[in-house]
C-alpha cells in the first residue's frame, strides 16, 4: 500500500522517505551493500513476494539507487548493482543498524561492519565534517530557516 507522497514537502527527510521510506527499499539497499545482486538472492534473504520485489527493484532503479545489468539472455536474468547514489545510503543504513543493535536487538544481528585494515568491529557515528565532533543533541542545535513551517519557526531559533 502506497502512503501519502512527501514529494512536495520542503524537507530533506520527508523527500528522502518518499524515495526510500518504504520498508523493503532500505532492506534491499542493505542487502545490496552486503553483496547481494540477483533477484533470487534478494527474495531468499527478505522473504518478499516476487511482485513486491519486482516493484521495489524497479522503483530503486528509477530513483537512481540501483542499476540493472543483464547477466543471462535465456531466460533473461538481471542483477542489480548500487550506484554511487545508492552507496551514499550506507551511513544511513549503518546508523539504523547501530540504533537497532543498541535499542532493539541487544547486540544481535547476522552481519557486522568491520574495519578492513584491522578487522575490528566498527561502531559508526555521525560526525560533523568540519570539526570531526560527534553529532548529538547536547553539542548541536537545530535552527529554522525561512522555508521552515510556521510552527517550527515559532519554536526554534532562526538561522
Amino acid at each position: 500500500m502506497r502512503h501519502k507522497s512527501f514529494a512536495e514537502m520542503d524537507c530533506p527527510i520527508a523527500r528522502t522517505l518518499d524515495t526510500v521510506g518504504e520498508w523493503w527499499s532500505l532492506l534491499i539497499v542493505r542487502d545490496a551493500l552486503h553483496g547481494l545482486s540477483r533477484f533470487d538472492e534478494f527474495q531468499q534473504s527478505l522473504g518478499i513476494s516476487s511482485n513486491s520485489l519486482t516493484r521495489r527493484l524497479a522503483e530503486l532503479c528509477d530513483a537512481g539507487l540501483l542499476t540493472r545489468h543483464r547477466y543471462q539472455e535465456r531466460p533473461p536474468r538481471d542483477e542489480y548493482r548500487l550506484t554511487a547514489r545508492g552507496r551514499d545510503l550506507q551511513p544511513v543504513v549503518e546508523a539504523l543498524a547501530g540504533w537497532g543493535r543498541r535499542h532493539v536487538t541487544r547486540g544481535r544481528g547476522g552481519v557486522r561492519l568491520l574495519d578492513a585494515a584491522t578487522g575490528a568491529t566498527a561502531d559508526p557515528v555521525l560526525v560533523d565534517r568540519t570539526t570531526g565532533k560527534p553529532v548529538n543533541t547536547s553539542d548541536f542545535r537545530y535552527v529554522a530557516t525561512r522555508s521552515a513551517s510556521p510552527v517550527k519557526r515559532g519554536k526554534m531559533p532562526r538561522s
